[in-house]
C-alpha cells in the first residue's frame, strides 16, 4: 500500500484534494482552473497539477470515477481535465493510479444516495417542483452529509463540498486500500 496517497474529486473547472500520509489525514484544498474554454482549462489543469504532485509529493493518485451524464459535451470536457490531472500527476512522478466511483467511498462513509424514503420526506417537504429540482436538492442533502461526516471524523471545519468530498474518498481509500485495489 503507498504511504502518501492523494485523492481527487475533479470536475471541469477544478480540483479538490486530499493529501493521506499513512491513513491519516494531513491536508487538503482547491485548485480553479483558468481559460477562455476547455482546452485552455486542461492545459491550467495540467500545469496546476504539477505543481501540486511536486509539493506534495504523493506516492498514488486515485480520482472519483466520472458519473453518467445527459451531456455527451459534459462528459468529453470531464474526460480532457481528468486526463490533463493524470499527466500532470505522471510528469511530477507519481506512478500509481486508480480510480472509485462515488458509490463506492459514498457507502462506506455512510452519505450514499438518498432512500426511496428519504426522497418522499423531500417531496412532501417540497411539493409541486420538478423532477430536476427533486434531484439537484437530493444532492444538495447529500453533500450537506458527507461535509458533516467529514468534519465530524476528522475534526475540522470544511465547507466546500467539492472538498469534503476529496477527503471522503481519501477516507475510504487509506482505510480499504488493499481490499479495494488487491494490490
Amino acid at each position: 500500500m503507498p504511504k502518501r496517497i492523494m485523492t481527487v474529486d475533479s470536475s471541469t473547472n477544478s480540483m479538490a484534494f486530499a493529501i493521506f500520509n499513512n491513513g491519516s489525514l494531513e491536508s487538503y484544498g482547491k485548485i480553479n482552473f483558468t481559460g477562455s474554454d476547455i482546452y485552455y482549462k486542461t492545459g491550467d489543469a495540467n500545469k496546476k497539477t504539477l505543481a501540486i504532485i511536486k509539493k506534495l509529493k504523493p506516492d498514488a493518485v486515485v480520482l472519483e470515477s466520472p458519473i453518467y451524464s445527459n451531456s455527451p459535451k459534459t462528459a468529453m470536457n470531464l474526460a480532457l481535465v481528468q486526463g490533463s490531472i493524470y499527466g500532470g500527476c505522471y510528469m511530477g512522478g507519481v506512478r500509481i493510479f486508480r480510480s472509485i466511483s462515488p458509490i463506492q467511498w459514498q457507502n462506506y462513509v455512510g452519505t450514499r444516495l438518498l432512500t426511496a424514503e428519504e426522497k418522499s420526506e423531500v417531496e412532501k417537504k417540497y411539493p409541486n417542483k420538478s423532477k430536476s429540482w427533486y434531484k439537484s436538492k437530493q444532492r444538495e442533502i447529500r453533500k450537506a452529509k458527507t461535509i458533516k461526516s467529514v468534519n465530524d471524523k476528522f475534526g475540522i471545519k470544511v465547507v466546500d463540498d467539492d472538498v469534503a468530498d476529496s477527503i471522503a474518498l481519501g477516507w475510504f481509500v487509506s482505510d480499504r486500500w488493499l481490499a479495494i485495489f488487491d494490490v
